[in-house]
This record gives C-alpha cells, sequence and structure tokens, in this order.
C-alpha cells in the first residue's frame, strides 16, 4: 500500500485540478512550473513524494498543445526521479488522439508515438476520458482507464425537462456513443450521413432517422472548428426538428468555432465538460455551458488509491 495520495499539476488546467483536490478534500502538492528565456520548459516538484501515490492532472489540450505534452513528461520524470511510489498519468484530454492511424503514406501514427513518451517519463497508469479512439488504450503498456462522460452529461440534459427528444450522432464513427445516451434516455437514435473533404472540413449530407417533431440532442466526443456540429445541426433543422442541442466532452473550440457557433440559428445550446480550459471563450459565446468531470475524476483517483474497482464508474 501507497503511502500518501499527492495531486500534481501544470498549467494547462490547473482550475479541474484544484476542483479535483476539493472533491478529495486535499491539497494540491506544490509544483514548479516556468520557462527559461530561451523558451526551455523548467519544472520543479515541491514536496516530498517519495513512496507516495502520485496523480499528475495535465491534460495535453489546445492552445499551447506541445507545451502541455512536455510539461506532462517533465512532471513524470521528475516524480520517478524522486521515488514516487506509483505515478499515475490523469490526462481528460489526451491531445494527437485523431491521429491514431497512417492515413497516407509517409505519415506518422501521432497517437501512439504520444503515448511511447509518456510511458518512457514514467506513467504507470493512465486517466483520460473520452478518448477520441478507444484503441488508443492499447498503445500503451500499463493499465489505461478510459472514463466515459455520459454519467454527468445525462444529469444536465435531463435538467432540459425536453420530450420527445432524439439522439443524434453527427457521423457513423459515433454511432456507438450516441446510442449509449440513446438507451439510457430511452430515446430513438439518428445519424447525419457525411462526408469529409479535407481536415477540419464537413459537408453536411442527409439525416438517417426519423427527426420531425422532436427535440435532437447532437452528442460528440469533442467540437474542433464546430464546422460538423454547424452543419449537421442545419441538416436537422430543414429535416423538421423543433429544437436542437448539442453536447460535446472536449471543447476544443478552435479557429472560428465560437463565430460559427454564435451565427447559427439551428443550435439553441451546447453542453461541454471542462477537460480543456475555456477562458474567454464563456463569455463570447453565450450558447456554451460548462458540466464539470472534477467529481467522476475524483472518484476514479480516489478509487484507484484505495483499490477498489473503478469500472463502477463506468456507464
Amino acid at each position: 500500500m501507497f503511502s500518501d495520495l499527492k495531486i500534481v499539476t501544470g498549467s494547462s488546467n490547473p482550475d479541474l485540478a484544484k476542483a479535483i483536490c476539493n472533491h478529495l478534500g486535499c491539497q494540491l502538492t506544490p509544483t514548479l512550473a516556468t520557462t527559461f528565456s530561451d523558451g526551455e520548459l523548467r519544472i520543479e516538484i515541491g514536496d516530498n513524494v517519495r513512496g507516495d501515490d502520485v496523480f499528475v492532472v495535465q491534460p495535453t489540450c489546445p492552445p499551447m498543445v506541445n507545451r502541455n505534452l512536455v510539461q506532462l513528461c517533465l512532471m513524470l520524470d521528475a516524480l520517478k526521479r524522486a521515488s514516487a511510489g506509483r505515478i499515475t498519468a490523469v490526462i481528460p484530454y489526451y491531445g494527437y488522439a485523431r491521429q491514431d492511424r497512417k492515413v497516407s503514406p509517409r505519415a506518422p501514427i501521432s497517437a501512439k508515438m504520444v503515448a511511447d513518451f509518456i510511458s518512457v517519463s514514467g506513467a504507470e497508469r493512465v486517466v483520460t476520458i473520452d478518448l477520441h479512439a478507444g484503441q488508443i488504450q492499447g498503445y500503451f503498456d500499463c493499465p489505461v482507464d478510459n472514463l466515459f462522460a455520459v454519467p454527468v452529461m445525462l444529469d444536465a440534459l435531463r435538467q432540459l425537462h425536453e420530450d420527445n427528444v432524439v439522439i443524434v450522432s453527427p457521423d457513423a464513427g459515433g454511432v456507438e456513443r450516441a446510442r449509449a445516451y440513446a438507451k439510457r434516455l430511452n430515446a430513438p437514435l439518428a445519424i447525419v450521413d457525411k462526408r469529409r473533404d479535407k481536415p477540419n472540413q464537413a459537408q453536411a449530407m442527409h439525416v438517417i432517422g426519423e427527426v420531425e417533431g422532436r427535440v435532437a440532442i447532437v452528442v460528440d466526443d469533442m467540437i474542433d472548428t464546430a464546422g460538423t456540429l454547424c452543419a449537421g445541426a442545419e441538416v436537422l433543422l430543414k429535416n423538421g426538428a423543433t429544437k436542437i442541442v448539442a453536447c460535446a466532452t472536449h471543447p476544443v473550440l478552435s479557429g472560428p468555432a465560437i463565430e460559427r457557433i454564435n451565427s447559427t440559428g439551428a443550435l439553441s445550446q451546447v453542453f461541454v465538460t471542462d477537460t480543456i480550459p475555456l477562458g474567454d471563450k464563456l463569455e463570447r459565446c453565450p450558447k456554451l455551458q460548462v458540466i464539470s468531470v472534477a467529481a467522476l475524476l475524483g472518484k476514479t483517483i480516489h478509487n484507484i488509491h484505495t483499490g477498489s474497482s473503478v469500472s463502477v464508474l463506468f456507464v
């Protein structure tokens, strides 16, 4: 059994780490995370961690994906060299997850390479939420807990008190995720058939399933440029949906995403979680509503630390 539970975080999402600590009733372990004048990162753990059960909360998220990734690896290495008892990387948003296979000649499998970085740096276990591709768990040689944001999202969706809803997958690849929502809300399922011409650009085609006269809830793992989401919402509106609500775990919201969400009249509300900090995007987009995953991650960390089952948290 490891001695103490310690939570360490870098600069990618400190508010989420503090919220997790509040749930667990503990304090963040002091960590120095700065940058030298030449741009190199400097990491120093400010407390003794010898023999401790240490959890590093660090999503590799935008707007500085590469910095956050290197910062994570440096913290893991620092803890390994400080003789921590066990080191778990808590990565709510796993960057590079969309590059999980070779899609063209002479291209890297970036998601695998990032997994190797994290493993070599010292992670003995990984906790993440809604991986873009579930098979990324196999890229690691250590246990991976890929949690689902369905429970926290369902609580928010039920508070809408909407009847006659239909769960919509924005593409064929998200059908399994959408089915999980549909099953728990006892709602039918629909799919937006789309054709992607190039990265970050998608052309919605038509709807498979019945959405006319229903409240459409579009579920996805992330919103990047919001092109897919907004195009899909417009198609649903044309097919007779009375109201369209979206929910996505990871609010990447890059490029023109905020402007697209604000400008479309098809979307009434967008639920996201705090796996990625939003900064001023909340003020710029009144349609966004943030749901915290701190309690979910806190329960997971507690169960791992005490040797309890983590599978009870999966939906």
